[in-house]
């Protein structure tokens, strides 16, 4: 199954898509119920679908497919990790503590983007993308989505979608040599889309060991810049969201992204492993579109950088440890 929401005219729908068809989920339900009802009873919900309510796909814009509770963006690729350290920190390395647990980071949900929109940007002059693999956490009957092991928490991943994080490569580097973030760099916009795809319909792709063997791929202006397996990650899913639940919880309505891909799904590897900016920074008017078989592709415009107001310096203060005497006039 497909679940996404659209556009039609002034209405929003959401609902399945079904072949070259949308199709609204019975009942007037919205995609965050679907997801908090689980995916059996989106099974359910499927063979109850009304065919006679059908719009051609052609004719709907799509809407990112959901609108997230939250979203933890992971970085599970090794061989990322070992080529964007160099462009972002000037050191290509792995540390002994990626190798650890599965490291992640919260992002915003209120900037996240449509396939098809165009994306605006701050003022940067390193902008990149990250190609990725979201899971999207669904209901379970009788668990509150805490303290996890990867069995049960297999069992809360509703579906998976394609996800870009965009990201401003100077305003990070800046930021983590704080040792915090990122934020600026990230935070402005995330593409999810085109739809969610159940994941029962990924299990032929699960290879022996856990992982989804899917090629995801990275155009820009046409020309592929990067490749990669999914299965290529340090840990499996299920494993991320048992991370992500630990001492903590997941609710329906969560994005788990896989961090990006290896060989080229970001340009910041590649000017890590080059020793430069080759390719080029990500420019107004430039095309990103971004596949993962199985899932589908998500394409975007960069728009026009969007001036912010100056932030200002850090005040040197006196550090001291008391207040000065108030002068009161008598």
């Amino acid at each position: 199954m497909r679940i996404a929401r659209w556009v039609d005219g002034a209405d929003i729908g959401e609902g399945f898509v079904d072949g070259d068809s949308v199709i609204p989920f019975p009942d007037g339900l919205r995609v965050a119920e679907v997801l908090a009802q689980g995916l059996s009873a989106a099974s359910v919900l499927y063979e109850r679908r009304e065919v006679g309510a059908a719009r051609p796909l052609a004719d709907v814009r799509l809407l990112a497919p959901l609108v997230p509770a939250s979203i933890r963006d992971f970085v599970a690729f090794e061989e990322h990790v070992e080529g964007v350290s160099a462009s972002v920190d000037g050191k290509s390395e792995v540390v002994p503590e990626w190798y650890e647990a599965p490291t992640f980071y919260f992002t915003n949900p209120h900037t996240v983007r449509a396939t098809g929109d165009v994306v605006a940007i701050p003022e940067t002059q390193r902008l990149d993308v990250e190609l990725e693999l979201a899971a999207v956490i669904g209901g379970v009957p009788g668990s509150e989505g805490e303290n996890l092991d990867a069995a049960s928490a297999a069992a809360h991943i509703f579906g998976y979608t394609v996800m870009n994080d965009w990201s401003a490569r100077d305003l990070q580097s800046r930021e983590m040599k704080v040792r915090l973030g990122p934020a600026k760099g990230k935070d402005f916009a995330m593409t999810l889309g085109p739809w969610i795809v159940t994941a029962d319909e990924l299990e032929p792709f699960v290879d022996a060991d856990g992982f989804l063997a899917v090629r995801a791929e990275l155009f820009v202006n046409g020309e592929l810049i990067g490749h990669d397996l999914v299965s290529n990650m340090g840990w499996p899913f299920p494993e991320l969201v048992a991370y992500a639940a630990r001492n903590s919880v997941v609710v329906p309505g969560d994005v788990l992204g896989s961090g990006t891909v290896g060989n080229g799904g970001c340009l910041g590897e590649l000017w890590g492993r080059r020793g430069g900016l080759d390719p080029r920074p990500l420019e107004p008017g430039d095309e990103v579109r971004m596949v993962i078989e199985g899932v589908g592709e998500i394409v975007n415009v960069v728009g026009e950088r969007v001036a912010a107001p100056a932030v200002s310096r850090a005040r040197e203060r006196s550090r001291a440890r008391f207040r000065a005497e108030a002068h009161t006039a008598h």
